[in-house]
């Protein structure tokens, strides 16, 4: 049953990616995620609806934009398959519960962050805090613990002691990510921090190799390693907790 459900969840999954293209274009420039509707970021020109249906128009009109012949970047439909992903997998891992809701929630705000810190080199605080107050709200109130508030207070401790140690390295805005981190994954969130900081290392090694010294100037959006290791953490991170306790 719970497959199933996971299964339909699919195609209104694809939905919900399509309107976090829309957030993450816009709320980074404070843009309405409402009024105008989509355009073409080629020539503006309105899309309609019928080609603005989540993978298949992009799959129709061969990734180009029906009024100017423009290509679309292939981001729109990544996103939107993710996201679909990501909420079917959510339901299918916890079931239909509160768990699992509040999980897709978590997995949205993570894929907007992912986009806009690649491409913007910004984590959005009309996106982030948002979530983890919702998060940590819905958390504490399923489960009345609160785990939740610790980790999400010692996540951003962490980090923010790490960005003020090394300013160059880390931002404000993967502070307020940690927030949100703990908050979903309360005593996980060691392997979301863990897992993330191992994945950052390798384009920092890249990059060092390829250009010696002057690799230290150069930014490395954190961002998304952080979200990587998030996702980690949320659908394995008790069994990966339990198989390293289990090795001492």
């Amino acid at each position: 049953m719970t497959g199933a459900v996971a299964a339909l969840a699919f195609v209104p999954g694809l939905a919900v990616g399509s309107f976090l293209n829309v957030v993450a274009a816009r709320i980074p420039v404070r843009l309405s995620i409402v009024a105008p509707g989509s355009s073409c970021p080629a020539c503006s020109a309105e899309i309609a609806w019928y080609d603005n249906i989540p993978v298949v128009s992009y799959l129709l009109l061969r990734g180009r934009c029906r009024a100017c012949g423009g290509r679309i970047a292939a981001k729109y439909p990544l996103v939107e398959l993710a996201t679909a992903a990501l909420v079917s997998a959510c339901i299918l891992d916890f079931g239909l519960t509160a768990g699992a809701a509040i999980s897709a929630v978590f997995c949205a705000a993570l894929v907007v962050i992912t986009v806009t810190d690649l491409e913007r080199r910004v984590i959005p605080n009309r996106v982030v805090l948002p979530a983890a107050a919702f998060v940590l709200a819905a958390r504490t109130l399923v489960d009345h613990s609160p785990a939740w508030a610790i980790a999400a207070a010692a996540g951003s401790l962490f980090l923010l002691l790490a960005a003020l140690a090394y300013p160059g390295g880390l931002g404000m805005g993967d502070v307020k990510l940690a927030l949100l981190l703990g908050a979903a994954l309360g005593t996980t969130l060691p392997v979301a921090l863990m897992v993330g900081m191992i994945c950052a290392l390798v384009p920092a090694a890249v990059l060092v190799a390829r250009y010696g010294g002057a690799a230290r100037k150069m930014a490395i959006p954190l961002g998304p390693f952080l979200a990587a290791g998030g996702l980690v953490a949320l659908f394995a991170g008790h069994g990966l907790v339990h198989a390293y306790l289990s090795l001492m």
